[in-house]
């Protein structure tokens, strides 16, 4: 896949880790340029030297629900690449609590972080991509919680569903400009999100970390956790010129856990 994305400007939020990580990866292999974005910058720069030398810009401080902090995100990355002919939106938080315990500041953080924070974020962009035109990519990094419900994450599954719902939105809006939009839906996967959770439910629970991963990857019919890098190979398709036709799709990644018709 080098030399896939050769001269192209692609931003990715929540990079420092994760999914994010991974696709960073994926297009910097493939000869994009890659803006970094998070709020920390040590995670940051550890994934910049983690890449192909002089392929990724640091953003820190970028703050998805901060309009201030985008910009200034944008302005600083924009000087180093030029304009962006691919967003990847991939910024977010799961907290989990059964409904009745779930305040509404944590439902508001939540929907702020998850969903309004594609949308700051995509509005911020968009100038570029429709400037750019034909081969222009957003790629949003949804959930299967965004096809489906899981229990105890009712803020998360809210504003996935949300964040598919912009994507068809969003992809029949730019269709005629020539800019794609997609959602990529991974199931559980391999990520410090689900590391924390497999320690909190052995803290809480008292079950060895081998039991507390079992409830993860038991709705999987592969048995297993979905990998980082398996998201970002389906982003990266989703960047590239052969998905030209592909608009307005949300792509679940979950060994046949969920089977959109």
């Amino acid at each position: 896949m080098a030399g896939l994305l050769d001269g192209r400007h692609a931003l990715v939020t929540g990079a420092g880790s994760g999914i994010g990580a991974a696709i960073a990866r994926a297009l910097a292999g493939a000869g994009a340029r890659v803006t970094l974005a998070g709020r920390r910058r040590e995670p940051l720069e550890a994934l910049a030297r983690d890449v192909p030398e002089g392929a990724s810009f640091v953003a820190d401080c970028f703050d998805v629900t901060d309009p201030a902090a985008i910009s200034s995100g944008l302005a600083r990355a924009r000087a180093v690449f030029g304009p962006l002919s691919i967003l990847i939106n991939n910024a977010g938080e799961a907290p989990s609590a059964p409904f009745e315990k779930t305040s509404l500041d944590t439902w508001q953080h939540v929907l702020s972080v998850d969903l309004t924070g594609v949308f700051n974020v995509t509005q911020a962009v968009l100038p570029d991509l429709k400037a750019f035109g034909a081969g222009a990519r957003i790629v949003n990094v949804a959930s299967t919680a965004g096809l489906t419900g899981y229990a105890y994450v009712s803020a998360y599954c809210a504003a996935k569903h949300g964040v598919i719902g912009l994507t068809r939105a969003l992809a029949l809006e730019l269709a005629k400009k020539g800019v794609t939009v997609n959602a990529v839906c991974p199931g559980f996967t391999d990520t410090p999100i689900i590391a924390r959770s497999i320690a909190e439910i052995v803290a809480k629970t008292g079950r060895s970390a081998e039991q507390a991963l079992a409830e993860f990857t038991r709705t999987n019919p592969q048995g297993k956790l979905v990998q980082p890098a398996e998201v970002a190979d389906t982003v990266l398709w989703l960047a590239s010129p052969g998905a030209g036709a592909i608009n307005g799709q949300a792509i679940a990644i979950a060994g046949g856990e969920v089977m959109a018709g």
